[in-house]
């Protein structure tokens, strides 16, 4: 597989990775070795930063849309996103709220299509 698509089923910035990482191909073997065995720089990786966006919107509590609309574009480190968790921006607390909105808002979407389907 690609180095991306490995560096996403890490969980992982791909530019964060080192250079014989992000050069060539890794296997499926491979890929479950890193899950299995992680190397000293994936789990400082992994602990430290920096962290792609996905991982960054689920630790900070809102989407990624959020994190666009809030101005943050590039991957944050774990003290960086700290920071923002000890004292969040107006437009964190304004986007956490919106994100809640939203997963209670499918949750109950979800929960009318099941009634839905019990019934037939």
């Amino acid at each position: 597989m690609k180095p991306a698509t490995a560096a996403k089923k890490l969980g992982v910035y791909l530019p964060a990775t080192p250079e014989e990482f992000r050069a060539g191909g890794i296997t499926r073997e491979q890929l479950d070795e890193l899950v299995r065995h992680p190397p000293e720089w994936l789990t400082q990786l992994r602990r430290h930063g920096p962290h792609p966006r996905p991982e960054v919107a689920g630790r900070l509590g809102v989407s990624i849309s959020g994190l666009a609309r809030g101005g943050i574009d590039e991957a944050l480190t774990t003290a960086q996103i700290d920071a923002l968790r000890a004292d969040p921006p107006a437009w964190l607390q304004a986007e956490r709220v919106v994100h809640h909105r939203v997963k209670a808002e499918e949750e109950r979407l979800r929960e009318r299509a099941r009634e839905a389907s019990a019934q037939d």
